[in-house]
């Protein structure tokens, strides 16, 4: 079962990750949308079936079968380990203050460019470097 638990745990994260990486891309474009356009309204429809319909429940398979992988492989030991999860705590703030950039769309009461959006779009993919990094290399 223990390979079957991390096949749909590595197909969640990388679902995760593809939404982590297209929602602000998503919003990049949206800042230029004039409030009340189709385009505006078309982004936010799209940003939300993103996040509710794709990232949130990717995060929660992530989380509970990586919890159980910890536990059950490796009794949450391993300082790799620990740094892994220290990165996807933040990865999963990231989440969260990407589903509350979403909510702002929504209101149409977002206050941010589009360079912090193209900035906070590279904030995952590093993350995602050095979760990679530490499950295959295991540095500590």
């Amino acid at each position: 079962m223990y390979d079957w638990i991390k096949a749909v745990h590595v197909l969640a994260v990388i679902s995760w990750m593809a939404g982590m990486l297209y929602l602000p891309r998503l919003m990049v474009y949206h800042v230029d949308s004039a409030v009340g356009s189709i385009q505006s309204e078309t982004f936010k429809i799209m940003e939300r079936r993103l996040l509710k319909g794709i990232m949130n429940p990717a995060m929660i398979v992530t989380w509970v079968l990586g919890l159980y992988l910890a536990w059950d492989a490796f009794g949450f030991r391993g300082g790799w380990l620990h740094g892994k999860i220290l990165l996807v705590v933040l990865l999963s703030g990231i989440h969260g203050y990407l589903a509350g950039r979403v909510r702002a769309f929504a209101e149409d009461r977002n206050q941010k460019s589009g360079r912090f959006y193209r900035i906070l779009n590279e904030v995952p993919a590093v993350l995602l470097v050095g979760i990679v990094i530490l499950v295959i290399v295991k540095p500590f």
